[in-house]
């Protein structure tokens, strides 16, 4: 891990010293990559020379309105784990993930044609290594679209094909970005922009890796649909969505069976004179296994950022909310289902999943300058309703409720490091330690959690 890292970021940093003094300030670079807009550098005076340029706009015609953009990530992450309950067959673990995804992003008119492929191995997981951790070469993202100006400075842009997408703050639909296998979807979408209002409509099914290459392959048996809106104002915005979601082989402490459920939600987010925030509310109804289904989550987080302040220091208090299943035999499912979170929900070690949670998260993070950040954070989780269990992140009943009335799950916390040593490599360093709490002593293993990561990420 360290001579693989050390590497990185000796390429890395040749470059940068030959350009440092340019100052060279690159767009933002995102998880989803086809939403990086390079189109700006047709016109050479937005060019400043920087390696990565030639990299990210190719010319095809005479006239630069045809254009290629490539780039690449390449990550390591090794996670060291001590006492893990959630993984009885190995407590104990210790293991290293490596990826790499190279794209390629080919604007031809209104046309647009993205291919990003991924090589994703492990070494070290015990007892196995699942498809998340290893999927070796496949097809990440595969689509093509094509723009219609509609009127009134309004684009309806029509996909179709593989996509990672994330919808909001990833609460429902996200990339899985965290673990080493990202989460894609097969699908359409038609997306609306009209000024600052956004519309998504979409079919998607999610794609299920494989261990092997180019083995992954649409679910059958799960499918996601919907209509997501945002709209900004001023320095705030509001989402309101419609998900509906069907699993052929559905699985609750309540049981097994057919599901088909319907989420309404709604956002508030914003920031401004130091404060920044973000609210959403989601309301559940539907069928699952001949029964009916009622549940319900409210996410709500609150920061203030002190900039005039040495170390920059910003305080951050998440407070969040998911139903529970009241009783497994009365035939109304009321566990709320997050359909397809992100994969580092609450942090770094996030052993639980927001079903039948109650969470509060404080956070209080420092800019100790020199592209070096920090953060520490604290989280205790309780269950919701007595009469449900605890799930993962992907929704996995982890440990039933076998009766008992306590509530409280555990305590964690979690201590945080990155360093931005050049525009395109970031290396970061974590350690988290989770205490579990009454109920998990009274149903099962109750060990204690430790876990340390390293991770290197290298892309452009």
């Amino acid at each position: 891990m360290r001579s693989l890292a050390a590497l990185l970021l000796g390429l890395a940093l040749l470059p940068a010293r030959a350009v440092a003094a340019e100052a060279w300030q690159p767009p933002v670079l995102t998880t989803e990559r086809y939403n990086e807009d390079w189109s700006n550098l047709a016109d050479p005076a937005n060019r400043t020379g920087h390696w990565t340029e030639g990299f990210k706009y190719i010319p095809l015609d005479g006239s630069g309105a045809d254009y290629l953009t490539t780039g690449v990530e390449i990550r390591l992450r090794d996670e060291d784990y001590h006492g893990n309950w959630t993984n009885p067959d190995a407590p104990n673990d210790g293991y290293l993930w490596v990826r790499a995804m190279p794209y390629a992003d080919l604007h031809v008119g209104q046309v647009r044609a993205f291919v990003q492929p991924i090589l994703a191995y492990a070494a070290g997981v015990r007892p196995s290594a699942s498809p998340i951790d290893q999927t070796r070469t496949d097809l990440l993202q595969g689509f093509a679209d094509v723009a219609f100006d509609v009127g009134s400075g309004a684009t309806l842009r029509l996909r179709a094909g593989r996509e990672m997408i994330g919808l909001g703050t990833e609460r429902l639909v996200g990339t899985r970005y965290g673990p080493n296998v990202p989460l894609a979807f097969d699908g359409g979408r038609a997306i609306l922009h009209s000024g600052r209002l956004t519309v998504n409509g979409f079919y998607l099914m999610p794609v299920e890796p494989g261990q092997g290459t180019f083995d992954d392959r649409t679910s059958s048996s799960r499918a996601l649909w919907g209509v997501y809106a945002t709209r900004l104002i001023g320095g705030a915005g509001v989402d309101l969505y419609y998900l509906g979601y069907r699993n052929d082989h559905a699985r609750f402490e309540q049981g097994n069976g057919h599901e088909l459920r319907h989420t309404i939600g709604a956002r508030f987010f914003g920031k401004g004179d130091g404060w920044h925030w973000n609210f959403e509310a989601m309301g559940q109804f539907g069928r699952f296994d001949g029964g009916s289904i009622g549940a319900w989550s409210m996410a709500s987080e609150v920061g203030r950022g002190f900039a005039a302040l040495p170390l920059k220091p910003d305080l951050t208090v998440r407070f969040n909310v998911a139903s529970g299943d009241k009783s497994s035999g009365d035939h109304k499912l009321g566990t709320f289902n997050a359909l397809f979170p992100k994969g580092k929900y609450f942090g770094e070690l996030s052993p639980v999943g927001p079903y039948n949670l109650v969470n509060l998260q404080p956070v209080l993070a420092f800019d100790l300058g020199g592209g070096v950040s920090t953060s520490l954070a604290g989280a205790a989780y309780w269950r919701q309703s007595t009469g449900d269990g605890v799930y993962d992140i992907p929704g996995h009943l982890l440990r039933a409720s076998s009766g008992s009335t306590a509530r409280f799950v555990g305590k964690e916390v979690e201590a945080s490091v990155e360093w931005r040593a050049t525009a395109e490599l970031t290396l970061g360093a974590s350690l988290s330690w989770f205490q579990s709490g009454a109920f998990l002593r009274e149903t099962g293993t109750a060990s204690n959690i430790r876990m340390t990561g390293l991770e290197a990420n290298f892309r452009f």
